[in-house]
Formats: structure tokens, sequence, C-alpha cells
């Protein structure tokens, strides 16, 4: 099955990854702007994740092959290719498997260590959500802010809600497939997995998934990776300081 992805764009081709319980139209903002330099941007629904398949099988792996499909079908070569959380979870295992595809590394506040579960509060707040009751966007946010407190982090997971049907809400996102396998999301990357191609790290000053101890994984890793701090960003640097982060990624890829 085909991974479903928007195309922005004609030019070389720039593939972006979605983070955890995200999709691609996170993305599009950027992606446009992306777009307008000259690039085919191309973003990409992982699976379980907007309109992508669903499956019971979540891996990295598979996650890596999955865009392996993808890049085939679509006859991407020398992609750029930027993942944020997650998708640079996916990014940099895919770099270091098929290094041959990637012509530009881009990774956003993610390192390759082990991260422990984390995302408890968020599964068993989406998993709670009953929309036999729950007819409205705002009612299911009410229900939502019972588990997950802060608004800007409500509003990123209720991204996920469409009608199924007229007056039917529903979620675009494989909850239970997610909730089985959320182990998987803070696998590090195999110990011997190496990229020496151009690599840069993208961290958000307010965030802590990659600290000062992280630059040893990931040079070990990537050896020719560069890290640069985005200011007055947590970790959806991207969207909290899309100035600076736009900025940082052009000048790198041009």
């Amino acid at each position: 099955m085909q991974l479903h992805a928007n195309i922005l764009g004609e030019g070389a081709p720039f593939v972006i990854l979605h983070g955890f319980l995200g999709m691609s139209d996170n993305w599009k903002t950027l992606g446009v702007r992306f777009s307008e330099q000259h690039y085919q941007v191309h973003l990409v629904d992982q699976r379980n994740h907007g309109r992508s398949f669903h499956s019971d099988d979540f891996s990295y792996e598979l996650l890596v092959e999955d865009l392996k499909a993808y890049c085939d079908a679509n006859n991407l070569k020398n992609i750029v290719l930027l993942g944020h959380s997650m998708g640079g979870k996916t990014a940099m295992l895919f770099a270091t498997k098929y290094p041959e595809y990637v012509s530009k590394l881009l990774v956003a506040d993610i390192s390759p260590r082990f991260y422990p579960v984390h995302h408890d509060a968020i599964l068993n707040g989406l998993g709670t959500l009953d929309f036999s009751e729950l007819k409205t966007r705002g009612a299911a946010d009410k229900a939502l802010a019972n588990y997950v407190s802060d608004f800007g982090t409500r509003q990123f997971l209720l991204k996920n809600l469409y009608w199924v049907e007229k007056g039917q809400l529903g979620l675009r996102i494989n909850l239970e497939s997610l909730t089985e396998n959320v182990s998987e999301v803070g696998e590090a990357l195999p110990i011997h997995a190496e990229f020496d191609g151009d690599t840069l790290f993208l961290r958000g000053d307010k965030s802590e998934y990659i600290a000062l101890q992280d630059e040893g994984v990931i040079k070990s890793h990537f050896p020719n990776a560069q890290i640069v701090t985005i200011k007055n960003a947590g970790h959806w640097l991207h969207a909290e300081n899309p100035e600076d982060f736009y900025n940082e990624v052009i000048g790198f890829i041009s």
C-alpha cells in the first residue's frame, strides 16, 4: 500500500515527515515556502497517520520501508529528507539504510538515543473520546482537556478529527495500533547505523529532546552533522518559530 502525500511545486525532491500523532497538513505552510525555492515538496503521511493506510504493525523498520516504496513509486532520487520527532527517527534510519537516496538529511528536535514512553496521558485521553456523544470539535476539546491541559497540544491533537459522515466525527489516526505499539516510538537508532552525508539537527531552545550530552551520540551516527538551536521554540519548533526554522533549513540545503 502506498503512503498518502501532498505534493507541492516543482524541482528537486524534498520529503518531509511529521511526528507522532501528527500529519502532513502540519507542514503545509512551510511546505509551500520551501516549494517556492524550486523544490518539489512531498508532505508524507506515515502509516497509521493522516490519510495513509492503517496497519496493526508499526515500527521504524516498517516506516522506512514505506518511505522507500514511496520514493521508488514516485522515482525520487537524491532527496532532501526532513523529519520531525518520530519522523526524524524515521528519517535517520532511512538515511543509514539507504544513503544513496538522500542528498541532505535534516532532523528536527529528536536525537538517535532511546526515549521512554511519555504519551500515556495523551493516548488515554484520545481513547476516551466517545463520538457517539461528542458532536462538535468544541465538545471534543472540552473532553480532552481532562487529560491534556495545554491548549496548544490539544489543538495539535484535534487536527486528527474529521467528519466520517454528516454529524459523525472520528479520528484519522489508527489509535488502537499506535497505543499498542507506542513503545516503538522511542526506540534508539541501531548502534552501528551511520550516515556520513550532510546532516543538520535542529533543536528548540525550550525543548529537552536534544540535550547537550546528546551531541556525542549524534556525531557517532552522523559524523558530518551540524547542530543548531532555534530560539524561542520548544518541541514544535517549526510552528513556534517558523521564520528562524525556515532560514536555517534553506541556508543548509541551498
